[in-house]
């Protein structure tokens, strides 16, 4: 019997297990100190200084990101790409094995992560975040081999990873994006979780963190603050 006013998690039974079962596969992996590490805000106390959309403002994102998450930027090369042709590729130089989802793109060469991302992304600075964090999260999984390429799960669980580091806001904002036209509407997608993922994520992230009422939340947009206010609701009450 359902009973009045009690909250139900805003994903699927399949989906809830795999989230609380990854999250807690990453505490293993990286702590409970990064754990209570800072969450990330779009503000200018971690992202200073005037944005242009240029390329050496991907370069500096690239360089705070890779402060926050512990990567040695020295292990990642950068690439551009324009719309959605590949990166430029060395002919000579061998692939080990490549990873490619929206916006961006990692390999490993010569044992060195290879990022590659569309110059069209630096227009949307919350999408860049999330596409940069998200190739950054397979340098801590797949170059560091924590998880092996052909894991069926390794997009949503790199996803996953940038929840875990504190930067679910952008991917979640990012996830789901709507813009009207005079005469036409249009809808894109980016990343490999769905907006009740990220929040449900979000909301198991923050319970594991003890907070109830994150001040962060503030900073989500509607839907996905919406699915994580329910998650949170969900897990008090089970």
């Amino acid at each position: 019997m359902r009973w009045w006013g009690r909250a139900e998690c805003p994903v699927r039974q399949v989906e809830q297990d795999w989230i609380e079962t990854s999250l807690d596969w990453l505490v293993a992996e990286f702590g409970t100190g990064r754990l209570r590490g800072t969450v990330v805000l779009p503000t200018d106390d971690f992202f200073p200084g005037d944005y242009r959309g240029g390329r050496d403002d991907i370069r500096a994102v690239l360089g705070r990101l890779c402060g926050h998450m512990g990567v040695d930027p020295a292990r990642v090369e950068l690439e551009h790409y324009a719309g959605d042709t590949e990166p430029e590729l060395a002919a000579h130089v061998p692939m080990s094995w490549s990873s490619q989802g929206a916006a961006g793109h990692h390999r490993v060469r010569d044992g060195r992560s290879i990022i590659g991302i569309q110059d069209e992304q630096a227009a949307a600075p919350t999408a860049l975040v999330a596409t940069i964090a998200h190739e950054l999260g397979h340098v801590l999984l797949l170059a560091d081999g924590r998880v092996r390429p052909d894991r069926r799960d390794h997009e949503p669980l790199t996803d996953l990873l940038t929840v875990f580091f504190g930067l679910g806001i952008f991917g979640a904002n990012a996830a789901f994006e709507f813009s009207r036209g005079e005469n036409s509407y249009r809808t894109s997608r980016l990343g490999y979780l769905t907006e009740p993922m990220f929040g449900y994520a979000l909301a198991r992230y923050a319970w594991l963190r003890g907070e109830t009422e994150p001040a962060w939340a503030r900073y989500l947009d509607t839907n996905p603050r919406t699915f994580m206010k329910r998650g949170l609701r969900y897990l008090a009450q089970a």
